[in-house]
């Protein structure tokens, strides 16, 4: 088939997605497996391997992504109901100071938000934020812009959170890199979209505590355990996995992959091995040793996969349209076409999650369906670990900007803060808008030397 033929189909196929999701609002998981049948079809995939093709793109994605972002939300679900996440607050609070509370609040966003979804972590956090606004008078945009940006930044830029390590897994991406390379530029953007672009919003606009937010009492586990956990313990169980997938990475640049210091740590340091370390930890030191029995742990744990089937299913359906993708011949367009803009494979990534991210305003759907279309421009190309994992975090970038009223995040801080539509979009949205440009900046200037 022609190049035209295919490219044609391919920006119908996101058009067909987009109207499927947003004008008939169909479950963002049956319109990709239906849209990629379709384009299966048209793109002249021979009708009797269509099926096969699917299932190889669910099962080679499903079983990395389902452990990854299963064991990841099983530690932040314990480190919310021990009360670590809230040990960190307080201690990091207590460390900095009142006059350095924005910085605070950052880091606490940035820190606990690596392995709780973003909605949880707002939730716990957003009563630090009342009683700031409270005791100094300030705006109470002065400090929650800053908690805001540190989590979408650690939502959207560090793994384990289902969305990097959705794109990861689409695109092959080491998660090694991935963190490093979030780390490096998730900072600065939650420092720029974060503190310094909070402490200009909250002169310009003044908002107290909304009087019909009352933060809620936590769950019966939670408030039936007497003791909580300390500062050290919280944040090394966050930083453990962190550590071993990166100290992975590391000894795969230093030895040859028989050296035997590299055939261990790619054991010791894979995500699943990671992962699995960490979760022990927090069931022995967030729970046994607190005082959970062992009935109370099972349940934590078995609560924490509720919310994440759906996103694990999305990921699998974002597989299956690149998969599809692939075998219509797509991936060799789209690499010509990248050549023929001359615009580099970051950039190309971060303007087409840009769209998508514009268009639907899930953050997640847009990384999920932008690493389908670039991952055909991986695949055929020859791309380093470390270029592959800058695209992976160009796409969260994309996927960060412009969130405007078809996001639900958008919603989520217009309620808890008391604010107008037209106020959201002057804090929320240029905050979201920052943190990407600054962190696909970063990344562009990263991948100049890869």
């Amino acid at each position: 088939m022609s190049a035209t033929f295919l490219l044609s189909l391919t920006v119908i196929s996101i058009l067909v997605l987009l109207v499927l999701i947003i004008y008939f609002r169909m479950q963002a998981f049956i319109a990709l497996l239906v849209v990629s049948l379709l384009v299966a079809v048209v793109g002249g995939i021979p009708i009797g391997e269509v099926i096969d093709t699917i299932q190889e793109g669910m099962g080679g994605i499903l079983g990395y992504i389902a452990i990854v972002i299963g064991i990841g939300t099983m530690i932040g679900e314990i480190l919310r109901v021990s009360g670590g996440a809230q040990q960190i607050a307080g201690t990091l609070l207590k460390k900095f100071g009142e006059k350095k509370a924005p910085w605070a609040l950052s880091l606490i966003g940035l820190i606990v938000a690596i392995p709780v979804f973003f909605e949880v972590a707002l939730i716990l956090f957003i009563p630090l934020v009342y009683d700031l606004t409270k005791r100094t008078g300030k705006s109470i945009l002065h400090y929650a812009i800053p908690l805001a940006a540190g989590i979408a930044v650690a939502h959207a830029f560090v793994p384990p959170t289902p969305g990097p390590v959705a794109v990861a897994a689409l695109i092959g991406a080491d998660l090694g890199w991935v963190i490093l390379i979030g780390i490096i530029s998730g900072i600065p953007a939650a420092m720029a979209g974060g503190i310094f672009f909070g402490r200009y919003i909250g002169k310009k606009i003044h908002l107290g505590v909304p009087e019909y937010m009352i933060p809620e009492e936590d769950d019966e586990i939670a408030s039936s355990i007497s003791k909580i956990p300390g500062f050290g313990i919280s944040v090394t169980i966050i930083i453990v996995p962190l550590a071993l997938i990166l100290l992975n990475t590391a000894s795969g640049v230093i030895y040859p992959e028989d050296h035997p210091i590299y055939l261990w740590m790619s054991f010791i340091g894979h995500p699943f091995t990671a992962l699995i370390v960490a979760s022990l930890m927090a069931f022995y030191f967030l729970g046994t040793r607190l005082g959970f029995t062992r009935d109370q742990v099972q349940e934590v744990a078995t609560k924490s996969m509720q919310p994440v089937g759906m996103i694990i299913l999305l990921t699998g359906a974002g597989g299956v349209f690149g998969r599809v993708l692939v075998e219509a011949g797509v991936g060799d367009v789209l690499v010509d076409v990248m050549s023929t803009t001359n615009l580099p494979i970051v950039l190309f990534a971060f303007l087409v999650a840009t769209v998508i991210r514009v268009a639907q305003g899930s953050a997640t759907v847009s990384m999920v369906t932008s690493a389908g279309l670039i991952a055909p421009i991986i695949e055929a190309g020859a791309f380093s670990a470390p270029l592959i994992g800058c695209v992976t975090i160009a796409i969260a970038c994309g996927s960060t900007v412009l969130s405007h009223v078809n996001d639900s995040g958008f919603w989520l801080l217009k309620e808890f803060l008391g604010m107008t539509e037209k106020q959201t979009l002057m804090s929320w949205t240029i905050m979201e808008t920052i943190i990407g440009v600054v962190g696909v900046s970063i990344v562009l200037m990263i991948s100049i030397f890869l």
